[in-house]
């Protein structure tokens, strides 16, 4: 064997290694949701007798709502929080990166100053708003946001993507008589589809795990998300451990889902954004 060719299978060694390392925590969590909470101390992966049922159990806890429900709930308020976000987003960027107008660079550099602002800073204020507009216990509060630009970060993400597009193309579109909104619905818009698919995956996952707004806006079990639902088993007096853990292993699959079916487009948004053409 070479030396090229042995540091080669040294290399894949230590990140075979390394990835079962890594693995390790999900190896554990797949097991553990599949024991008697009895054994859950153990020191080991895997139970003996797998209680497969405390998936089955754990789906349909709750007498009156089932973890369809909650999913339901869930997967519609993404709905909103992905389109909203994907489409405010890419018009606000379009705006800053192709469009010229007074103080434009002044706005940019305000929107990139609200990156720093702790998020904690709007939670009262907005709170406020929402409640004396008697929107509190719904998913407005949720999903209107994403509305309104989908984040400073995400719209700085689809400027620097943006830039990276040839002018002569709007020039061009211009000359065929195109207008501004043609060419962002002709040019622009499907030639940053990565960069969107990046935003997407992102407003996805991040509202999925956001508890904290969700648990400070809705207060009716019949809205709960997952997120929610899982809190519920906390709540009760005999902690089925193993219930537990077998849903919130399947509630982070919707995630995990999203982002394989679209990791070619995550990676190319991500590899591309601030390359010019």
């Amino acid at each position: 064997m070479t030396t090229a060719a042995g540091a080669k299978w040294s290399r894949h060694l230590f990140l075979t290694l390394f990835s079962l390392l890594m693995l390790y925590p999900v190896i554990w969590w797949v097991g553990a949701s599949l024991k008697k909470t009895e054994e859950l101390s153990l020191p080991t992966l895997w139970p003996s007798k797998p209680m497969w049922e405390n998936y089955s159990n754990g789906w349909r806890f709750s007498g009156e709502y089932t973890f369809t429900h909650f999913f339901a709930n869930t997967l519609l308020m993404e709905l909103g929080n992905v389109v909203g976000g994907v489409l405010t987003a890419a018009i606000v960027a379009y705006g800053f990166g192709r469009l010229n107008f007074k103080l434009r660079g002044f706005w940019f550099s305000i929107l990139l100053l609200t990156m720093m602002l702790p998020g904690q800073v709007t939670v009262v204020p907005q709170y406020i708003l929402f409640n004396k507009l008697s929107l509190v216990d719904s998913y407005v509060p949720l999903v209107l946001p994403h509305f309104f630009g989908g984040g400073a970060f995400f719209i700085f993400l689809l400027v620097q993507f943006i830039r990276g597009i040839p002018r002569d193309l709007d020039e061009a579109a211009k000359i065929d008589g195109a207008s501004v909104y043609g060419i962002f619905l002709r040019i622009v818009f499907p030639l940053i589809k990565p960069a969107l698919i990046t935003v997407a995956i992102f407003t996805f996952i991040w509202s999925w795990d956001d508890f904290f707004a969700q648990v400070l806006y809705l207060s009716s079990v019949d809205k709960f998300t997952v997120g929610l639902a899982l809190r519920m088993f906390i709540d009760q007096f005999d902690i089925q451990w193993g219930q537990l853990l077998a849903m919130s292993l399947l509630s982070v699959m919707p995630s995990v889902v999203l982002f394989f079916l679209a990791q070619k487009h995550f990676v190319e948004g991500i590899a591309t954004t601030g390359l010019k053409g």
